[in-house]
């Protein structure tokens, strides 16, 4: 079932097109990710996914329900966190999922079961009686998340939200975040990290000046541009000498006993490969495959070297 369905979405500002016909379908309990560079799109179609802004064109179902016709049954099944907390800093841990509690209209009983139970999957249960001010960043984010939690959302949209924290606290929101998909709540993960979308995404959408240049899973998405190889390793010269003669190598290395040979990294590629040394009757002590990474991937298809430190 896709939870997040879009057919020619579209959303400009003025003259300035930010949305030019985006199709997008997510199937529930998966991690969706939109990567782009600064000003493609990508928070604002989570604006206009959340009902936060209303599009210019094009259709979009969230968890079944129609966007436009049907927005308070939209909101009542999605939550939001960003990359800037929601957050009181006033108030205790405690009292933010207290009143966050109050705003989803959940019994005094049910409220502070609810916030107990996600304090403690959180890891924010000793610092719950303490100000957010005290908080570190990592922790300010858990605690978001865990009030958007509160509302039992089915769908999850996450707009940046591992921006400005340290490696460590990534990891951490990294964790919860599959720990999220394993209960089957389905995420929509904005993000400025290729490494990020790498980790998390079932499938990846790419964006470039409000349109979408790209999409599928990383392993498809790298395979798509050149650089991709086999290197193979022989026992001795003599194999190496053979398979070079056999195959069409990019490079050789005779310390080593190595041949490079081009491939897109895919299964296919692979057998073809391993087909012609079987038939040749040249043994292959050893290999690796290479592909290239999501940022040759960016860089390929955008012309950008790494995606902004902002976001669009």
């Amino acid at each position: 079932m896709a939870m997040i369905e879009t057919r020619g979405l579209r959303k400009a500002f003025g003259a300035h097109v930010v949305l030019d016909g985006i199709d997008l379908s997510v199937p529930e309990g998966t991690i969706f990710a939109l990567l782009g560079p600064n000003g493609a799109g990508k928070t604002t179609i989570v604006h206009i996914l959340s009902t936060l802004l209303r599009p210019d064109g094009g259709e979009a179902r969230v968890a079944g329900h129609d966007l436009l016709r049907e927005p308070a049954a939209v909101r009542a099944a999605i939550g939001v966190t960003g990359q800037f907390s929601a957050v009181d800093e006033l108030l205790t841990g405690d009292e933010n999922l207290w009143l966050m509690a109050n705003l989803y209209h959940l019994d005094r009983r049910e409220g502070r079961r609810r916030s107990a139970d996600l304090l403690e999957r959180f890891d924010l249960l000793d610092a719950a009686k303490k100000p957010v001010s005290t908080y570190s960043g990592g922790m300010r984010r858990r605690l978001d998340l865990a009030m958007t939690l509160l509302g039992t959302p089915r769908i999850v949209f996450l707009d940046e939200p591992t921006t400005g924290l340290d490696p460590r606290s990534r990891r951490t929101m990294w964790q919860l975040i599959r720990a999220l998909v394993a209960g089957g709540i389905t995420i929509l993960l904005t993000t400025q990290y290729l490494e990020e979308a790498d980790e998390l995404a079932d499938r990846i959408a790419l964006l470039d000046g409000g349109r979408l240049i790209a999409e599928g899973t990383a392993d498809e998405l790298k395979r798509r541009i050149p650089g991709g190889h086999i290197t193979l390793q022989f026992a001795d010269l003599h194999a190496l000498d053979l398979a070079a003669r056999t195959l069409p190598a990019t490079a050789r290395d005779d310390d080593a006993l190595t041949l490079t040979v081009p491939s897109d990294g895919g299964v296919q590629s692979l057998r073809a490969v391993l087909d012609q040394l079987d038939h040749a009757m040249i043994r292959v002590d050893g290999l690796s495959v290479h592909t290239p990474d999501l940022d040759d991937v960016f860089f390929a298809l955008t012309g950008h070297a790494d995606t902004s430190k902002g976001h669009a």
